[in-house]
């Protein structure tokens, strides 16, 4: 049996690990700060209702086979307490966050052969009553490799859509370029309908751009006419459709802004690039909850 622990039992984490729970091979255990009774996870198949079993103190971790870290961002530096005691030797820590660092995020804590970056998209969401709504499937991408494949393996008594890729660079940075481009919104506090605006539109162009040079010079491929294709994407959403950038603001929480537009920011200025938009936004989001400050 391979043992799994799910750090972060967010929309994400939740969604995941009541997934691998239902896979008799796998034994689940979700790590969190705050005791918690089971796991409610609206998924399209169904409601999913588990209990495994739930750590609040990392003293009390033992290595594991797996640990998929879904924390937030910036809350990765507070869980990496709980690594200590769930990683040994041959232990995979695989990284369900935003962004195009994930790896370096880990680093600190563990050695570069034992991090396996992912691209998360799933689309789930915590409702007031602690139940999750996964709004799809979605997908999990990482690269190929041994590595890789028993990663995709944990994840096939579920319906969430793995693969591996041999060009994991450029996948992460396409995503990241449909990523950035939800700051335009956040910034705004309206949803994807905004996009139908011909100037708001142009202004997300200018940000997806900005990201495609960064994400080039990091030795992505990726095509002229992605900010095109971004603009279009969030014209096909429900008009009233929220990123998780302006759902977290509206809701007055901490954003992913600097990991989303904060990596193009630190990469272009790495490289040379200048990125006044993804800079203009990533200080006005980041800046519009500061605690002290509620937003009216």
């Amino acid at each position: 049996m391979t043992s799994i622990a799910v750090v972060g039992p967010g929309a994400v984490g939740s969604t995941v690990a009541a997934w691998l729970v239902q896979d008799e091979r796998l034994d689940v255990v979700v790590c969190t700060r705050s005791p918690r009774q089971g796991l409610r996870v609206d998924s399209p198949s169904g409601m999913l209702e588990v209990d495994p079993p739930v750590l609040t103190d990392p003293a009390a971790a033992k290595p594991v086979d797996w640990v998929l870290f879904a924390v937030k961002a910036y809350d990765t530096d507070a869980a990496s307490a709980w690594l200590e005691g769930l990683v040994g030797p041959s232990t995979r820590v695989a990284v369900l966050q935003n962004g195009v660092e994930q790896v370096a995020r880990l680093l600190p804590y563990l050695p570069l052969e034992q991090i396996v970056p992912v691209v998360v998209d799933i689309p789930a969401e915590r409702l007031p009553d602690g139940v999750v709504r996964q709004g799809k499937p979605g997908t999990l991408i990482v690269p190929s490799g041994p590595d890789g494949d028993e990663f995709v393996d944990l994840f096939a008594g579920s319906p969430i859509d793995l693969s591996v890729t041999a060009d994991f660079v450029t996948t992460a940075w396409t995503k990241l370029c449909l990523n950035s481009a939800g700051a335009v919104c956040a910034a705004l506090r309206q949803p994807s309908g905004i996009a139908h605006q011909e100037p708001v539109a142009e202004l997300i162009r200018g940000v997806v751009a900005e990201t495609v040079l960064v994400g080039r010079a990091e030795g992505a491929i990726l095509s002229d006419d992605l900010p095109d294709i971004v603009v279009d994407r969030m014209r096909q959403n429900p008009p009233l459709f929220l990123n998780s950038l302006v759902a977290d603001r509206l809701a007055g929480r901490r954003t992913e802004v600097e990991a989303r537009n904060g990596a193009v920011v630190r990469g272009g200025r790495a490289r040379g690039i200048p990125t006044p938009m993804n800079a203009m936004l990533t200080v006005l989001v980041g800046a519009a909850a500061v605690e002290g400050f509620p937003e009216s």
